[in-house]
């Protein structure tokens, strides 16, 4: 089981909608999660219709005259899906427990109970770095730091990572922390420009996957329903399923793999995994004419539409390229171009995608042959 906090004391940076809709995607893959609302403003029970008289202030609480264990607090939201509620009371803990010795694993003693009953328990922190987000980080083993595409923002990670380290060092407690670009506007080049900054800033620290700003995650929020179950075909959806099958990928595959062939030597483990997957991918070439453009990326099916650098083309005079390594198969794809998609003018073969935009097709064959796509 995997307990993950989720935050930054900068508001704005779509914490609580990540982890409303981060939980959601992690439920509709299978797994069993609980989403605990730390923060005492209840956004992500309001964001999920929840109004409840009692939250965690109960099972935390010695003063409260209405105590309460944590299983009697849960809702249920969707089918693998439970939240623990939170209210404007949450908010005095800092006081009440703030002389009390060991008062940092009060979080960490009440999530014991749940570890046998849940693969992944997300808490969104309040927007402050103060007792319950160090609660929070302590009964973690990791921290996704949801964050726009400002100077302000980047600032705030760094802010976070102080906690971090210091949990680490006096508490003897490691997170891990990764960077999560939300609320990304792919029609500003302003966007790429600190997109590029972030990651250089927090090479190995960021995800891949880059939440877009798309108004049906606002539209969810406020009809109480996560966006999966309000528009699931919209960007937003697909954005957070991406980064849910990435989460899964980082945090359990590897440890999986880890575990079953502990036995067999590295080098040895290494050498096979590589010829396998290099039998299994074929060099794909992808080019554009665009003499006048900054930058130009290329995204599709093929790696969930995410933007990465293994996706930049390179300009030689105008024509942008790129190869990829693509399995077999028919992929969709776009081109993005100063941040404005468009499809392959090159291409005759095309479809409209449900946003409205026009997704050009290539197929892949296993004898290394391209169709669907001019050279």
């Amino acid at each position: 089981m995997k307990v993950i906090s989720i935050a930054n004391q900068k508001g704005g940076c779509g914490k609580t909608t990540t982890a409303i809709n981060l939980a959601s995607s992690l439920s509709i893959t299978g797994k069993k999660v609980l989403l605990l609302d730390l923060d005492p403003q209840a956004h992500a029970s309001l964001g999920l219709n929840v109004d409840s008289p009692d939250s965690i202030y109960n099972v935390i609480s010695k003063l409260t005259p209405r105590k309460l264990k944590l299983d009697d607090i849960i809702k249920t939201i969707e089918k693998k899906f439970d939240i623990v509620p939170s209210n404007i009371l949450v908010g005095t803990l800092e006081q009440e427990l703030a002389d009390e010795i060991g008062r940092e694993l009060k979080l960490s003693e009440v999530l014991n109970s749940q570890k046998s009953k849940y693969d992944y328990i997300l808490i969104d922190c309040p927007p402050s770095l103060g007792f319950l987000t160090v609660n929070a980080l302590r009964a973690s083993s990791e921290v996704i730091v949801p964050v726009e595409t400002s100077r302000f923002s980047m600032q705030g990670v760094d802010h976070l990572m102080d906690i971090v380290n210091l949990i680490r060092d006096r508490l003897n407690h490691p997170v891990n922390c990764r960077v999560l670009v939300t609320m990304f506007d792919s029609r500003l080049r302003h966007s790429f420009s600190m997109l590029s900054q972030f990651k250089e800033k927090f090479a190995g620290n960021l995800f891949d996957t880059i939440i877009h700003v798309n108004v049906k995650l606002k539209e969810s929020a406020v009809m109480g329903k996560t966006v999966y179950y309000y528009d699931k075909y919209c960007r937003g959806t697909k954005d957070y399923l991406t980064l849910a099958k990435e989460i899964i990928s980082l945090w359990e595959s590897l440890a999986e793999t880890s575990q079953s062939s502990a036995s067999v030597p590295l080098s040895q483990r290494m050498r096979e995994m590589i010829r396998q997957e290099a039998s299994e991918f074929l060099s794909t070439p992808f080019t554009l004419e665009a003499p006048y453009a900054q930058s130009v990326y290329v995204t599709g099916s093929f790696n969930d539409w995410s933007l990465d650098e293994s996706c930049r083309m390179r300009n030689e005079g105008g024509r942008w390229s790129v190869q990829l390594p693509l399995k077999a198969g028919t992929y969709k794809y776009q081109f993005i171009v100063d941040g404005k998609w468009q499809e392959d003018p090159q291409n005759p073969v095309k479809e409209r995608n449900s946003f409205g935009d026009i997704n050009s097709l290539i197929e892949v064959r296993a004898d290394g042959e391209l169709t669907a796509k001019s050279n």
